[in-house]
């Protein structure tokens, strides 16, 4: 379905600011994402010329057109709470929290486990945020780590780790991305970006420090820990799919193999599934690499998704863990479950299509950017900030990619070659802030959705987190723009030491400066 965008200027981003705004304020993600799609099509309307009754099926249009271009993460989601619903069912889970008991004898071990799996786990972050869920919850749960905290573990071991990985979707993005004509191959510039990409580096870095330290939460965080301790961790932070699954019979002959297979399973197909529609086997020569780069997640994920409920029916059935009938019920236990989440997802893709093909939201802010006439040293943090800002109003970190980095190479090509990789993991870092912590981001509604978090605590918890990192990050990129013209390793030397100190120092005052409430 085609749509003409039209020019509206500053008008291009009320829509996310209505939705963001809405969402902090009221707590009500439904109501803020409905409005903040109705403002962007009102206003699209009233600039096209198109009457008051073209608002209602304009937004029908672009919904049916962006859950169609989404359609097969849909189906991956349904097969995945499914798959989350047998496993519950033939005890697989109540196993493995046995199991996890017995071995994991502190709160800090339970966290690390879960922020050493996050990042196990690189080759796609929808993938990442649904599978570390399912496999920690019942873990994370028994050691009294809130929902809030295991939601920030898994989202913060998503993108961060996917956009530093070589094999991975989001490198496949930035190499599309990146122009032919610089010189160097797009993989070639990713690879050496990744010393400089420092919100990945320090955010990594930071979930690993708070992980270990006993008080290092901070903020909204270290309020919903301290209820969890007190109050147990799930007290109001459920989601429907607690609901829903929890009425499932358990059986109690499962074992810790009975989540360990079906889990296994699934990341075995996924993988080969993306490789098969990568087309490595196609006889075309591509190399493993290339067919990572050219597969189709959203469809290699579904039959991923497939196969793996397909294997455990021969798993759990035969055995009589799960009866033939209470499987198929299981199911649809599942699949009804994740419906929040879609609804949530089908919504933040609707403004997102808004915003890219009725009002031309990111060309607006790129022409600003473009047409800036900021200092040669200026230009890596002020892209950061840049895509920090379009990432988070638009919720997507590849369409910001798409946006930007074409712009900043080009940029940097002729005022200050020397300050290309820099700024190309500028942009990076930032459309991965901007990402992380949007309320309208699919990725954060994937991680409270696994997480089994209410998606605004999740969201309202995250925040200060990555904004200490985002903090390090910004005064990092000044320092790397005015030590550019040194060399990129020399300058590399310089930025990270400094971008890693002022973190450590965030990390060790922010606790004593905002310790939270219970």
């Amino acid at each position: 379905m085609e749509f003409e965008a039209i020019q509206v200027g500053f008008w291009s981003v009320i829509p996310p600011i209505i939705a963001i705004s809405l969402a902090l304020i009221t707590k009500e993600v439904v109501f803020s994402l409905v409005l903040g799609i109705m403002s962007g099509v009102l206003i699209y309307c009233f600039g096209a010329g198109i009457g008051i009754i073209g608002i209602f099926h304009t937004t029908v249009d672009v919904m049916i057109a962006n859950v169609s271009n989404n359609a097969s993460m849909i189906i991956f989601l349904s097969m995945l709470g499914a798959l989350v619903a047998l496993i519950t069912r033939a005890g697989g889970s109540k196993a493995y929290g046995n199991w996890t008991a017995r071995k994991l004898k502190t709160k800090q071990s339970a966290t690390l486990l879960t922020a050493f799996l996050g990042m196990l786990i690189f080759i796609d972050d929808y993938f990442n945020c649904l599978t570390v869920g399912t496999v920690m919850k019942p873990v994370t749960d028994r050691h009294q780590i809130s929902r809030e905290k295991l939601a920030y573990l898994i989202d913060a071991t998503a993108a961060p780790i996917c956009v530093i990985a070589p094999i991975s979707s989001w490198s496949a993005s930035v190499v599309s991305y990146y122009p032919t004509e610089t010189g160097i191959t797009g993989m070639q510039a990713f690879v050496s970006a990744i010393p400089m990409n420092l919100y990945a580096v320090l955010t990594l870095f930071m979930i690993l420090w708070i992980a270990i330290r006993k008080k290092g939460d901070f903020g909204p965080m270290a309020a919903a820990e301290q209820r969890a301790a007190s109050a147990g961790s799930l007290k109001d932070a459920d989601i429907a799919m607690e609901d829903d699954i929890a009425r499932l019979k358990v059986s109690e002959q499962g074992t810790v193999l009975d989540l360990i297979a079906p889990v296994l399973c699934l990341v075995v197909f996924c993988i080969i599934a993306m490789l098969f529609y990568g087309g490595l086997w196609d006889g075309s020569g591509k190399s493993m690499y290339q067919a990572f780069g050219d597969t189709d997640a959203g469809m290699a994920l579904s039959l991923g998704g497939f196969t793996a409920i397909i294997a455990s029916f021969f798993i759990f059935v035969p055995r009589k863990l799960i009866s033939f009938k209470d499987f198929f019920a299981s199911i649809t236990a599942g699949v009804k479950a994740m419906v929040p989440a879609i609804l949530i997802l089908t919504l933040a893709w609707t403004i997102s299509g808004v915003c890219r093909d009725l009002l031309s939201t990111g060309q607006y802010v790129a022409g600003v950017v473009e047409s800036s006439n900021m200092p040669v040293g200026f230009i890596p943090a002020i892209m950061f900030a840049c895509a920090c800002g379009l990432s988070f109003a638009t919720g997507t970190s590849w369409g910001t990619f798409g946006i930007l980095i074409p712009i900043t190479i080009t940029v940097c090509d002729i005022v200050a070659p020397y300050l290309s990789i820099t700024s190309l993991a500028a942009v990076m870092s930032g459309s991965v802030f901007g990402d992380h912590c949007s309320p309208i981001s699919d990725t954060t509604i994937l991680s409270s959705t696994g997480a089994g978090c209410n998606h605004i605590d999740h969201v309202a918890t995250q925040i200060p987190y990555a904004m200490t990192s985002a903090s390090a990050c910004f005064i990092g990129y000044f320092i790397a723009g005015f030590t550019g013209h040194l060399g990129f390793g020399v300058s590399v030397a310089i930025t990270l030491p400094v971008a890693f100190a002022i973190l450590i120092t965030l990390l060790l005052v922010l606790p004593k400066v905002v310790p939270g409430t219970k």
